[in-house]
Order: structure tokens, then sequence, then C-alpha cells
């Protein structure tokens, strides 16, 4: 598969395939297919880099809403989960450990863990490499019509982590389970007894046999011939001993059966369904409290497991709610991600300028988020901007609208079922599958390779950040955030780096230049943006620069007209750095060419496309001048307003626009005509 894939790529073409290869090969086409398009491209870096970024972690899928997303959503969650199994085959040759098991025969061995035993987070357990990933979909445009959107989100993640693991072990683990602890040094053994539970329960069946023999001794007191007195004292104790030893295991029975039935989704929804439930005190610190007790619960489980766990909360339909809504949502996910050990991976799928504007126009977020872009990013640790559609992904998703749905499960049996008449060249078929085979194996070897060759570049990308030798750690601002945003976004960088060159291109930038596009990019989106724009439109008008060209000088040419409209890009430039740094950083240490920005633009996933959109858009709108009459010069005297004086003034107007004296003057009873300016067309 990955032979087919590297070979596809370079060649730009899907291989013909023979009849006699069409049963097997169609067995692997939905992976094959996948592996096909630009946009399974970016999924699969994505998702290699999901798989290894440290957690908590928010990232911003920055695209406009459509099918498009949950189909790339889709490929991620199954490339994720491959990359999950690799892992854990890995870890099992490499430990010879096998995972427990949290259903079926293995639920007693779990409670019994759950209830006498605290586990340790060891080394052992720090160096764990498998992982297995939960995936939670949540659908804000579900509770659009809530007043309290944050609710779902809290109750959806609780009810999807209950549903993974089952009532019963959350259950136990509420009323009886103990935080995970941590050892000093190198220690082994991950899991200790709970002398206290167990001498407490030793204790309870101790009383409560003793109460028993108590009452037993009582009944044969009471026989004929013996003494009344004693029996009666017989009785008292052993009735005071059984009712307090049974109440207190009936009391422990009575939690654990009141969270089965009672879940943390229910609890939430009892309190927000409270009048004036946001002035009661603490109601945040209760929300946060059953958020912890999820968090303990998963740590147990990966210790139990013996692999780490990823919770995947894939948020949609946000900015399809009401700004307030979306605050909260936003607010609520800070909340969560506040525990720095929560293994919680958020992807946001939002068009980030609708979500902006949602956030500048909240009431309560005046004076906090008078700038959303800002917000934003305070919140987003790794960017994904969607790019356009490819030319390979456009003509699939052409080709899937003509198809019927009957034409669609017509292929998908075909590819499963093998007509009656094809047994009989089945003995032809074998030598030519086991040549697949052979082929597939290469492949995987070949894949390798490519991945260690990706590695090494990653490596030396993220070495060029904290180099004192180099001059690239200057421009990294002091923010912790936009450090996180930057290093998270390098991976992704060189891997698309590494599949042009795959596909056949000339040799690309270096390592350090991929990080240091990714910083400027961070550092500077709108001078970045804009640069870019002015590019593309030149392209479009045939007048595009050299490739040698250097994009400071270009920039420096456009510059004038960015000046121009500071005020309606005045959000997009507060997201700039330091000017001076800017220049400093185009002009000197890092001088990239048209040629080299057209080749990075493709590998760019840390830039808002929005701004560039919205740029082309001002551009187009501010060509459209009226026709003004010129200024008098000042050596002349001012026109009088009559009409016999207007004929100069008139023709000077018909020079600079085009048009005749006279049409100017039968233009003038009417409204200005609006012309489209000589460098500039509207932006489709």
């Amino acid at each position: 598969m990955h032979k087919h894939y590297t070979m596809h790529l370079a060649k730009g073409a899907r291989p013909p395939r023979t009849p006699a290869e069409h049963c097997f090969l169609d067995q692997e086409l939905g992976q094959r297919k996948d592996i096909l398009t630009e946009d399974d491209v970016y999924c699969s870096c994505l998702a290699k880099t999901l798989c290894h970024v440290p957690v908590p972690v928010t990232v911003g899928f920055y695209a406009p809403f459509g099918c498009r997303l949950h189909m790339m959503l889709d490929k991620i969650t199954a490339l994720m989960q491959q990359e999950a199994a690799q892992r854990e085959a890995e870890e099992l040759q490499r430990v010879q450990w096998r995972p427990r098991q949290v259903s079926g025969w293995s639920l007693p061995r779990l409670l019994w863990y759950l209830v006498f035993l605290q586990p340790v987070i060891t080394e052992v357990h720090l160096r764990r490499k498998n992982v297995k990933f939960l995936f939670i979909r949540f659908s804000a445009w579900q509770y659009a019509g809530t007043d309290k959107l944050w609710a779902g989100l809290v109750t959806t993640l609780c009810e999807g982590i209950r549903r993974q693991y089952g009532a019963l072990p959350f259950s136990v683990y509420s009323v009886l389970g103990n935080k995970p602890a941590t050892t000093s040094g190198f220690r082994q053994r991950e899991w200790h007894c709970r002398r206290r539970v167990c001498l407490g329960l030793l204790a309870l069946l101790a009383a409560l046999g003793l109460g028993v023999g108590l009452l037993y001794l009582s009944v044969g007191a009471r026989a004929p011939g013996h003494a009344g007195a004693g029996g009666n004292v017989l009785r008292v104790f052993g009735g005071a001993a059984t009712t307090l030893s049974g109440s207190g295991l009936l009391m422990a029975v009575y939690s654990v059966g009141k969270h089965l039935f009672v879940s943390q989704r229910k609890k939430i929804e009892r309190l927000v369904s409270r009048e004036k439930f946001g002035s009661q005190l603490g109601f945040m610190c209760e929300v946060k409290k059953e958020v912890e007790l999820l968090t303990d619960f998963l740590c147990f489980l990966e210790i139990y497991q013996r692999r780490r766990l990823r919770v995947v909360l894939e948020v949609t339909g946000l900015d399809t709610c009401h700004p307030e809504r979306v605050v909260g949502v936003l607010n609520a996910i800070n909340t969560l991600l506040s525990d720095s050990h929560a293994p919680f991976i958020f992807i946001l799928v939002v068009d980030p300028s609708i979500l902006a504007a949602c956030l500048e126009s909240a009431g309560s977020m005046k004076g906090t988020a008078d700038n959303g872009y800002h917000f934003l990013n305070r919140t987003v640790t790794l960017p994904f901007s969607v790019p356009i559609m490819g030319r390979r992904t456009k003509l699939q998703f052409l080709q899937d609208a003509v198809q019927s749905r009957d034409d669609l499960l017509y292929r998908e049996m075909t590819r499963k079922l093998r007509l009656p008449g094809q047994e009989a060249t089945a003995g032809a078929e074998g030598a030519q599958l086991l040549a697949v085979q052979t082929q597939q194996e290469g492949a995987v070897a070949a894949q390798s390779r490519v991945d260690a060759e990706a590695a090494r570049r990653i490596q030396e990308a993220l070495f060029c950040l904290h180099d004192e030798r180099d001059c690239l750690y200057e421009y990294v601002p002091d923010n912790v955030v936009s450090m996180r945003r930057i290093v998270n976004t390098v991976p992704i960088t060189v891997r698309l780096l590494q599949q042009q060159q795959l596909q056949g291109a000339a040799p690309g930038p270096t390592p350090r230049q991929a990080v240091a596009w990714v910083v400027l990019a961070n550092q500077w989106p709108c001078r970045l943006s804009w640069v870019l724009q002015c590019l593309e439109d030149r392209q479009q008008a045939g007048g595009a620069p050299e490739a040698r060209a250097r994009l400071w000088d270009v920039f420096c040419d456009v510059s004038p007209e960015l000046h121009s409209m500071t005020k309606a890009l005045q959000n997009v430039l507060d997201l700039d750095g330091d000017p001076e740094l800017f220049e400093r950083f185009l002009d000197t240490d890092f001088p990239f060419t048209v040629g080299e920005a057209q080749t990075l633009l493709r590998c760019t996933v840390n830039l808002d496309h929005s701004i560039r959109r919205r740029m082309g858009l001002i551009r187009a709108v501010s060509a459209l001048k009226p026709p003004s009459p010129p200024k008098s010069p000042s050596h002349e005297p001012p026109q009088p307003s009559s009409g016999g004086n207007s004929t100069p003034r008139g023709h000077r107007a018909g020079q600079s626009t085009g048009h005749s004296p006279g049409q100017i003057r039968q233009a003038q009873p009417a409204p200005p005509n609006w012309t489209l300016g000589p460098k500039t067309r509207i932006m489709a």
C-alpha cells in the first residue's frame, strides 16, 4: 500500500489494474484511494502528529463548513487508529505484556483492582509507547437550542467515556477508587495494597460474623433451662454488631448503586436545571470536580491496561451557534484543559472568521475578546488550516457525485464477492497475487525509509529553534502558547515538503527554511498574507515577478497600498509582531524568494486562509472609484461653477477616465459612474 502511495504521488496518476489483480486489490481499494488525493496527505501528516503531540492540546481545524470536513475527520480517525495498532504491536514485541481487558470475564479482576489496590505512576508507565484513542464527536448544533451549550459538551464527554468502559467500573471508582499516586526514583511496582480498605472490610466482616454468632447464641439461650438475662445481653450485642456492620456494607452498596443509575450527565443536568444555579456558590467547582474524577479514572485505566489513553473530542457546528454560547464552549474547553495531566485532544472544526466575529460580538467578552483572533489564538495550540481543494480531490468528488447510489452499492458488493466463473482461473491468478504481495512487502520497507528520513528532518528543523548559534530563536515570541503552536506545526510542514519531493519536484527548501517559514506565518500573518495575495493578483494579471526576486522587495512595492487599508484590516494587523523584526527577518536573516514562497505556500497550514480571502475582496472593492474632477493647479485661479466655464474641467476629467467632455457633461445630473480600476480585478 505504501509503495503504491509514493509511486502514485510521483506520477500523479492511478496505475492500471489487470483483471487478475482486481479481486485482491479491491480489498485494499479503500485504503489506497484514501491516499491518492491531496486531502489524504494533509490528514496523514496531521494524524501522525496527533499520535505524538503532548496532551492536553486543542487543534484548530480551520475551514469553511461542508461535507468535506467530515470526510477528513473520518480519515484522520482511521489513520490514528491504524497508527495506534502499529504502536501496540511494537510495544508487545518490546515488553511481551499484553494489555488487560476491561470487559467480559476480565470485569471481576478490574473490580478487584478498583477496590483493593492503588495504582502508582512509575517510570515504566511513562515510557510506554502504545496508545489507545477514544473518539467522541460533539455536534454543537444539536444543543444550539439550550442556554448552556457548554453543559452539553461536558455531559457528552462524560457519557462517551462511561459508554466506552461501562457504568459499573466508573461507579465503583467514584465510591471506592483512589487517585493514582506518584513515586520517586526507579520503582517498578505499579500497584500496592490499600491497607485501610482491607482492614476496614475485614473489621466489618468480623463484626458482622460476631453479631450473627451472638444472635445465634441468644436464640440458644432462650431455650428452656437457660438463663434469660444472659440471652438478652447476647441478643443486644449481637443486634448492635450486626446492624452497624450491615449498615456500613449497605451504605457502600447504596453509593455504588446510586452512581450506577445517576450518571454524571444527570448530575450536571440537575445542577443546570435548578433556578439561579449560576449564582450558587461553588457550582463551577462541582463541575470541575466531576471532570477531575473522570481524569483520575482514565489515569487508573492507563496503568491497569498498560497503555496510554487519549480522548479525542471532535467539536463541530460551533460556528452556527449564538455568540454567547460559543463563548461558553470555549470557556468549558479551557476549564477541561486547565489540568496539565488531562488526556484530552480537542479538535475544533470551525470557520475562524465566523468564530472571531462571534467572540467580538459577545456581550460577556467585552474588554476580554475585543479581537476575536487574539482570544482564539490563546485557546488553540495547534492550528491546521485546511487548504483549498486540490485537483485530484476535486476530481474524486466530482466522480463520486456523478455516480448514483446504486452504482456505489454495486461496487461495494463486487469488492467482496467473486463470480462463480472466476473459480476456473484461480490457479493463474494465484501467481499474480503472490507477486502483488511481494510488491507490498517492498512497499512497507520503502515507507519505513521515508518515515525515518522525515523524522530526521523534523529533528533537524526543531533543533534550529533552540540552537543558540542560530538567530531563529530571536523571532520566536516569549509566549508558551505561541511556542507550542510553532513546535506543533513544524512536523506537518516538514512532512508536506517531503511529500512534494516524493512527487518528483525539485529539491525544495531545507528544514531550517521550513521552520523559519512557520515562524514567519505565526508572527506576521497579516503582512505575509498581503504579499502572497498581491503575488497571486499579479500572476493572474500576467505581471508576476521573477522567481529569483526577493519577497522583501515585493513587500516594499505593495506596502503603500497596505498602509492605505489599515482601518479595514485593523483587527488582522493586530496579529502581527514587531515590524522592524519583520524587515530584518526577510531582508537579512531569511531572504526568501518568490519561488521559495510559492513552494512553501503549498505546505503552509498555520496561516489562516480567510485572511487572504478578506484582503482579496478589500483590494477588489477599493478599485471601484468614482470619477472625481481634478483639483485646479495652484497657479490658476479657482474656476467658477457656471456652465460656460465647466468645459475645460470636464475635458480634464475626460482625459483621466477615457470619456469625452460631452459624455462627462451629460453624466453630471446623474449619480457618478463607478468604474473598475485598471490594475485590479474582482476575485471570484
